[in-house]
């Protein structure tokens, strides 16, 4: 499992689907959808959108193998994830920051990766996608700030530059994984 991290506006959605478009022919890599409690279509995310009502009755359902709350949403990985693995296929989701030690806890193999950015390139981002207002986006620059992961054990990607710099990078790093899996 590869678990990417990252502040809002790092480009985690971007690189993933650079990623996913990269690897496409690959029959050993799954991209993870997120049930997400927000609309469909805001952001750069190809998510399942849900009310929190059809969130909460997944959650009783068992229906989650990994789920979070974050910024007034809550987060879902569906349990077909461990069916893939299971399979021997590699899996790459959008994961918390937050929710890191819990999901190591769960899946101790799982490769964290974080996408980091500058402030001022994380603050241009989340001002260009106009999701968030000038205050939002203050909370979330501060939120950063005082964040503390523990990040050992985390491949780090700097996305300050060209959507193909970094994506590559994502790329050779799933890639290394296949070699892994013994057919």
């Amino acid at each position: 499992m590869f678990y990417v991290i990252g502040a809002s506006g790092s480009g985690k959605d971007t690189l993933m689907n650079y990623a996913r478009n990269s690897m496409r022919l690959s029959g050993k890599v799954i991209f993870a959808h997120r049930y997400i409690t927000r609309p469909a279509f805001s952001g750069n995310e190809n998510h399942v959108a849900l009310s929190k009502k059809e969130f909460e009755s997944r959650l009783t359902a068992n229906l989650f193998a990994l789920h979070w709350e974050s910024h007034d949403n809550y987060y879902g990985i569906g349990i077909e994830i461990n069916c893939w693995m299971e399979m021997g296929l590699n899996v790459v989701m959008n994961g918390s920051r937050e929710y890191l030690p819990m999901a190591r806890d769960k899946y101790p193999e799982l490769i964290a990766i974080s996408i980091e950015a500058s402030p001022s390139v994380i603050s241009a981002r989340l001002a260009a996608r106009g999701r968030e207002d000038g205050l939002e986006i203050r909370n979330r620059m501060e939120r950063n700030e005082k964040l503390k992961i523990d990040f050992n054990n985390v491949v780090k990607i700097q996305n300050d530059g060209a959507v193909e710099d970094a994506g590559e990078i994502l790329v050779k790093i799933i890639s290394s994984g296949i070699s892994d899996i013994k057919a």
